[in-house]
């Protein structure tokens, strides 16, 4: 008779999760309990599930709560019942409008008051009073007494036990941002509020059975009607299932010929897609296929890129309507992989977009589908280790000093403190509980009936309704997950393209692939790791990937894309990988089978397909069989009669085939060890097709490239790296200027111009207001000029003539500065206007000394490194070399070390963005030591075997080439990072398959010149 239980979906309220309530109320022989967690309907279906599993009758309901305050509980009679709570609290939700006090008219529900908020003569039929177990005695003498009929029991469920309640409170004052001690009773829930037993709750009522009649008739005549299962899911795009697949039919059967030309392999493609599109007619996917056709198509229309990835792409029809680029004959893709009668979990298709564009097209999805119909997926963010001992410290009131100690030693600190131990205990009793609610990457679901027979909506920052439920219950129902994602690499083609065309008045299809993939250029640039600024191929480690395979296909660029993957390159098979690749006949196949059906990566597993190849073609398995073995292998799950039952048949169809016993075991490990970190061969094929796009922009047209990179951000490096990049293809480098930037980097002929967006501090209103005035009446003329036309505030001003905006006018910084004292008013108004005279324009240009000198690291003059130093603190980075704000370097080897050099080791090559020179360990000699200096770009950590940490690092030459460095734990001990800036390295030359790096003893961090700024 529990008619009011709060799950841990209660956010920051409740504490039970629901597998926790339901195994204990049936233990205890509850027959009936009713979840109704506080504007919330989250966990309904689990909630469902579990209790028919344990035999116990759910009721699905919602507490509406305001501000703090319970304001009543609302019971589904029926599916109706369901549908209308969660309309009523999508619709506040939606409109930005408080609860009311009582509720709209709700026929289907029972509606529950806490309290008596209104005269209970004034009760509708479905309205009821809740009475405690504490306020029964209290019946004896109370009008209330006389109106059983409208009474029932209420005995909300918060906790189960004290240390329930412990929990309960601090999430409670985490909530409310306060401690612990200074909750209110009105804060929390009732001590009583807690899972009792049957004959307990009992007991409370023996002298009112009308009570106890009323409740057991409320329970009734409630039942949990919550459909489940594909049917639930938009059934048709055309308004007939006979309809969608004539419809399908014919965009597959049209793209398949626009896809391939005549020949065997049309002949193979059209047998092929004939065969996806019986299996998706069977499995009922063709509204699927057509919506997420659709949703494409509307953003081809608009002009958007888009890259279909993920298991969809195994498929050929997805190829052949245009969802994906990945054609699965070439890549031998099985489509298994993707749909099979085995698989419980509805298929998702991953289709991204640039992450400016991707708004818009989950606009046009709920404006085409209909908001009553389609939602956001959400996200649960739950309390995780650190961050939840420092939320319940902070609770608890320590100081931020204690904090950080408990955090960095916890279990030292609560043996020897109670009070640390207290928060330790209850830090550990939160981990894993939802801490908010957040929205999924781009998880879309669309429904048949309206979506609130399934679940309530709530309104998110970014404008879009978000469902109460995430990927996981939304898989337990039997949804679709529409994926409309982001990333920034898209927007990078984007960007590039549209520069293109407005610069040099080219149109660039980069979805000509053929093109694309063999374009000669592409495929050097592929192979000498130039990948800087490309999606997914640009990180030190895939570049010195690239190098040490020499990599120039699409077919080897998806298995780097693959093997790159910490699984792989942990586990060795990486290393094996680029060996077999060099040297393809220094190992022999383990079984035929391997040669025939791995021959393509040289017999190693590198993708979650190879799982699927060899259990079927060694072993016999089904492809459907295989798919469903390598999902119970690389998920959650890893025991149970379907593992017992496949493994038994793997080994029973190996020695039916002949195999070897020993050799079936050796082929099970490798099976086994291997699918639990492999990747899909579509996903990486298609990250492959974006790589290759990337690198022929690059390869042809680098500067609009890099300023493509630059202006969506996002890229692996930082931006300085990228402006490098454009500085090595031959770019000339300006700081923002008032008359030729613009609000992003902007590029003319070879002149970059940084955007002003890059300067600290500089605010959104200063910018368009400048490019506003600009464009409305022509150039600025001088700083005077501009001060009368332009209302600024004189720190923004500031902040312009320190990052060198003003340089057009032939004056330093001081001389502005002081000009700036002169004519600078902010009391007086202004207004957008030209002088009466016309000032003359000035005859010279102040610009920074790019000569090669001044490249080279020699010393810069004040006026210089006034500058730099400024362009250090606005923009991050110094726009000359940061060679040239340390000291002149006069010898490159370490002393005692020259006899172990060869020559050329010696050479000390200085230079910045020199294109024609090679980089620093270009041409040293193996083995030997090699003393140079070098900028600071990145670094990555790893733990090694034995658990010591151990650092990558990628760096820039005086040249500006990039190089690569390896720091043992040994040697990062004693010589760790201090940060960015320019260090002297020295160390051990070492190539691994030709690709050179430098095995660091030891680093030191050069200091700046001083900054003349401050004396």
């Amino acid at each position: 008779m529990h008619l009011t239980c709060h799950t841990a979906f209660s956010l920051r309220f409740g504490v039970l999760m629901p597998d926790q309530l339901v195994s204990k109320a049936a233990a205890w022989g509850v027959s009936c309990l009713a979840l109704t967690d506080a504007n919330s309907t989250s966990c309904a279906v689990e909630f469902v599930s579990r209790c028919r599993a344990a035999g116990i009758k759910p009721i699905l309901g919602i507490s509406f709560w305001r501000d703090g305050q319970w304001l009543y509980t609302g019971l589904a009679r029926n599916a109706e019942g369901w549908r209308e709570l969660c309309a009523f609290l999508s619709k506040y939700s939606l409109e930005k409008k408080p609860l009311p006090t009582v509720p709209l008219p709700l026929p289907d529900c029972w509606i529950i008051y806490p309290r008596l908020c209104k005269p209970i003569q004034d009760f509708k039929k479905n309205e009821l009073l809740g009475i405690r177990p504490q306020h029964v005695n209290r019946l004896f003498s109370h009008e209330l007494r006389h109106h059983q009929h409208k009474l029932v029991v209420l005995a909300p469920v918060v906790t189960i036990t004290d240390e329930d309640y412990a929990r309960h409170r601090v999430l409670r004052a985490i909530d409310l941002n306060t401690v612990h001690t200074k909750l209110t009773p009105r804060d929390l829930a009732q001590r009583g509020d807690r899972l009792l037993p049957p004959d307990t709750l009992h007991q409370f009522y023996k002298s009112y059975p009308d009570i106890l009649r009323n409740t057991q008739r409320i329970i009734d005549s409630c039942e949990a009607d919550l459909p489940t299962g594909l049917r639930i899911n938009r059934q048709t795009f055309t308004g007939s299932k006979a309809g969608d697949y004539a419809l399908l039919e014919k965009l597959a059967l049209a793209g398949v010929t626009r896809r391939y030309p005549a020949g065997a392999r049309f002949q193979r493609a059209r047998l092929r897609v004939e065969r996806e599109l019986a299996v998706i007619r069977k499995q009922d996917f063709c509204s699927y296929f057509l919506i997420t056709h659709d949703i494409v198509r509307y953003a081809r229309a608009a002009g958007y890129q888009h890259v279909g990835r993920g298991s969809g792409a195994n498929s050929i029809v997805a190829f052949s309507i245009g969802i994906s680029d990945v054609d699965p004959i070439e890549l031998d893709l099985y489509f298994e992989r993707f749909i099979n009668p085995y698989r419980a979990s509805p298929p998702d298709f991953d289709i991204d977009f640039s992450w400016d564009e991707r708004d818009d097209v989950i606009d046009y999805v709920f404006k085409r589908y209909g908001q009553d119909h389609t939602a956001l997926l959400a996200t649960y963010s739950t309390f995780k280790g650190r961050a939840a001992l420092r939320e319940v410290a902070k609770v608890y009131g320590l100081p931020k000093e204690e904090i950080d100690l408990l955090v960095r030693s916890p279990h030292d600190r609560a043996a020897t403190d109670p009070k640390a131990a207290e928060v330790l205990k209850i830090a550990v009793g939160i981990i894993g509980l939802p801490n908010h609610l957040g929205i999924h990457a781009g998880g879309i679901i669309i429904t048949e009936r309206p979506i609130h027979y399934h679940t309530a909506q709530r309104l998110m920052p970014k404008g879009f309704p978000v469902a109460h439920c995430d990927m996981y219950h939304a898989e337990d129902m039997g949804l679709h997950k529409y994926d409309v994602l982001s990333q920034r690499g898209l927007g990078h083609i984007r960007s590039a393209v549209d520069l293109i065309k407005r610069n040099r008045g080219a149109a660039v299809d980069v979805y000509d692939l053929d093109k694309v993939k063999n374009d000669p250029k592409v495929r050097a640039m592929l192979k000498s790791g130039r990948a800087i600024g490309c999606f997914y191929i640009e990180s030190p480690a895939m570049r010195g990937l690239l190098a040490k395979l020499g990599c120039d296909n699409y077919v080897h660029l998806v298995a780097a894309s693959s093997i790159i993957r910490p699984g792989v390159a942990k586990s060795g098979m990486m290393k094996e990988y680029i060996r077999r690749y060099h040297y393809p006949h220094s190992f022999e196949y383990i079984d035929p089978v391997f040669k025939e059906h791995l021959g393509e990566t040289f017999g190693v597993m590198v993708y979650q397909e190879d799982v699927m190849k060899i259990v079927h073609h060694f072993a016999g398995l089904d492809l459907d069989e295989s798919d469903v073995l390598r999902r119970i292998m690389s998920g959650k799950k890893h025991n149970g009669d379907t593992f017992d039952r496949l493994r038994e048949k793997f080994f029973a169809g190996a020695q039916v085939r002949g195999r070897d016993p020993e050799k079936a075991k050796e082929v099970w490990r490798q099976v086994e060890s291997f699918s639990g970190y492999s990747f899909c061969k579509a996903h990486s094929a298609s990250f492959a097709v974006e790589s290759f796009q990337s690198l022929y922009l690059k390869a042809h047209y680098p500067l609009e490239f890099i300023v493509g990179v630059i202006n969506n951000f996002g890229g692996f490096y930082k931006t300085e790296f990228y402006v490098h990049e454009a500085r090595m293809a031959g770019a000339t480098i300006h700081a923002p200027c008032v008359n030729r930037g613009r609000y992003l980097t902007e590029l003319q002929g070879k002149d970059l111009y940084l955007g002003f967006i890059h300067v600290k501090s500089i605010a959104e209103r200063t910018i368009f207001q400048l490019l506003s005035e600009r464009e409305r009446n022509g150039p600025f003329q001088s700083l005077t000029d501009c001060c009368a036309r332009l209302d600024l505030d004189g720190s923004q001003l500031d902040l312009m003539i320190r990052v060198g905006a003003f340089r057009f006018t032939g004056k330093t910084k001081s001389e502005l500065l002081w000009e700036k004292n002169a004519v600078f008013n902010p009391r007086s108004k202004r207004e957008a206007s030209h002088e009466l005279f016309e000032l003359a324009a000035p005859q010279q240009y102040f610009h920074l000394d790019l000569s090669p000198n001044h490249r080279s690291g020699h010393q810069l003059s004040a006026e210089q490194l006034d500058q730099a130093f400024d362009e250090l603190e606005l923009l991050g980075f110094p726009l000359c070399s940061p060679f040239s704000l340390v000291k002149p370097a006069n010898e490159t080897t370490a002393p005692g070390q020259e006899a172990a050099l060869p020559a050329k080791a010696h050479q000390h090559v200085n230079g910045w963005g020199s294109p024609g020179q090679a980089g620093a360990l270009a041409t040293a000699t193996d083995h030997h030591y090699l003393t140079l200096r070098a900028y600071f770009v990145c670094d990555k950590t790893v733990r090694t075997v034995k658990g010591e940490r151990m650092s990558f690092g990628c760096w820039l030459d005086e040249n500006g080439h990039y190089l690569d460095t390896v720091h043992f734990p040994d040697s990062l001990s004693t010589s760790p990072f201090q940060g960015p800036g320019v260090y002297r390295l020295r160390g051990r030359v070492a190539r691994e398959f030709g690709f050179p790096s430098l095995e660091v003893a030891e680093m030191e961090r050069l200091a700046y010149l001083g900054d003349l700024r401050f004396g």
